[in-house]
């Protein structure tokens, strides 16, 4: 196992090259972008931020190939204190929190307490990672899900998924993979994010603020939910192979290794044209 190849934040996105470095386009104005000396890198995660006067800054994590785990950016509330972890097999970020999911199954936890979403050290026999702004999803190797966090809009309403492959999470919705290439959400659908029902034939998902994204086994792409700035424009491309929600923007890496980008460029979180040999997904 080891994990996201891309990821986009609010403000920034990371791409992992094939050989285990990272690179990073935005402003990087808490240092989130500062991933220049990473290495032996496996899998890189981005703090998922929606858009709004305090939710600036951001944070990035790397799982490195012997199981431990770096940080960089925001830390105002730990969320970047990962330095002592070990074992680690995925990582995953939300707003002003880290998760590592551990070999044994279970998972840590580091940042803010207050919204119960690091509310995770019960967790069993977890294998996959999802964090949302104020919620974190945990996908049983049974194929159920688990969610704690904020619930105000039903986003952790999971207890009932069954045969789930792979979960994401945005800011107030949940989405699931079915092992049957359908899609599952719940939470706020006001955006429309959770307009999912009618998906067929996908592969991998993800979740931005608003929008939700999956990519089929042809490779194309679908995307449902907010599209202000353009992110759910991606119905032309092609050959993709795994994608990336931000706040208000979406990355899909190409079969080749390169990386295409939609929607806001305002801190030149799109600026990856230059990006080649990123890392095939495990």
């Amino acid at each position: 196992m080891s994990g996201p190849v891309i990821a986009a934040g609010r403000r920034h996105s990371l791409g992992l090259c094939a050989d285990g470095t990272v690179v990073a386009a935005g402003t990087g104005t808490s240092g989130e972008c500062q991933v220049e000396d990473w290495r032996q890198v496996i899998a890189v995660a981005a703090g998922n931020v929606h858009t709004a006067s305090n939710t600036g800054r951001s944070h990035s994590v790397g799982l490195r190939a012997d199981g431990t785990v770096v940080a960089t950016g925001w830390n105002g509330d730990g969320q970047c204190d990962v330095a002592s972890w070990r074992d680690v097999a995925l990582v995953a970020a939300g707003w002003r929190r880290t998760l590592g999911l551990v070999g044994d199954g279970t998972v840590l936890a580091a940042g803010r307490l207050r919204e119960g979403a690091c509310d995770v050290s019960q967790w069993r026999e977890i294998v996959g990672l999802a964090c949302g702004d104020w919620h974190s999803v945990g996908l049983r190797a049974d194929g159920t899900a688990v969610a704690v966090g904020n619930d105000r809009r039903g986003q952790c309403a999971v207890d009932d998924w069954r045969d789930v492959a792979a979960v994401a999470a945005g800011y107030l919705h949940t989405v699931g993979l079915t092992t049957g290439e359908r899609v599952l959400a719940v939470g706020d659908r006001s955006a429309g994010a959770c307009d999912v029902g009618a998906w067929r034939d996908v592969v991998a998902v993800a979740a931005g603020s608003y929008h939700t994204v999956g990519v089929t086994s042809a490779g194309r792409v679908v995307a449902v939910g907010g599209n202000d700035l353009g992110q759910c424009d991606v119905a032309g491309w092609r050959e993709i192979v795994a994608v990336a929600a931000g706040s208000t923007h979406t990355l899909g890496l190409r079969a080749d290794g390169t990386v295409v980008a939609a929607g806001n460029n305002e801190h030149g979180q799109c600026d990856v044209t230059g990006w080649h040999a990123i890392r095939p997904p495990a």
